[in-house]
């Protein structure tokens, strides 16, 4: 790709010298407490056997007491699954994470009750970008940006009454044909 040519002999040594670092790395100890974490997957398609299938590449991102942001983990997986996230979150456990504060994910249909299996007082933040998808599925799609720009002063309100107040406004408007 580049006009460098390599063998085939050389990318596997290169990768035997890397892969104890790697192993090294995902399998490192974490620290005891996190206030944010953040837990999300990218979907992409791979050539695979001859094949193109999807996959998921499941990152866990943490913030600790102090600040400092940290890649927890990367994880591949066939699709993104809750099933899948609580393996994750058991594995978090096993290296040490024994609480995180908030954890921001997106809305996937059990999320929530993964996260509340292995960190019970962990307050679950959804990701707004998910929540306002999720409340335009079943807009018109001629409606769609009319419902975004309606709907940002309400996720952008400094406070919950002011949030509320332009939720009153927002159903004023658009309450009857979109309850």
């Amino acid at each position: 790709m580049y006009g460098i040519d390599v063998s085939a002999a050389l990318i596997s040594n290169i990768t035997n010298k890397i892969m104890p670092l790697v192993k090294e790395w995902q399998n490192r100890p974490l620290q005891k407490i996190y206030a944010v974490v953040f837990l999300d997957a990218i979907h992409f398609k791979v050539k695979q056997d001859g094949q193109i299938v999807n996959k998921a590449a499941y990152m866990a991102i943490g913030i600790d007491l102090d600040g400092v942001k940290d890649v927890l983990g990367i994880w591949i997986g066939e699709n993104e699954s809750a099933k899948f996230w609580l393996s994750v979150l058991n594995e978090l456990r096993n290296r040490g994470v024994q609480d995180i504060l908030i954890i921001s994910v997106d809305n996937l249909t059990g999320f929530s009750e993964a996260i509340n299996a292995c960190y019970p007082d962990t307050e679950i933040q959804k990701c707004i970008v998910h929540q306002i998808r999720n409340s335009i599925r079943y807009v018109s799609y001629k409606d769609v940006k009319k419902i975004t720009s309606a709907l940002k002063p309400i996720y952008t309100a400094p406070t919950e009454a002011a949030a509320l107040e332009e939720l009153g406004q927002f159903e004023s408007i658009w309450g009857d044909k979109y309850p």
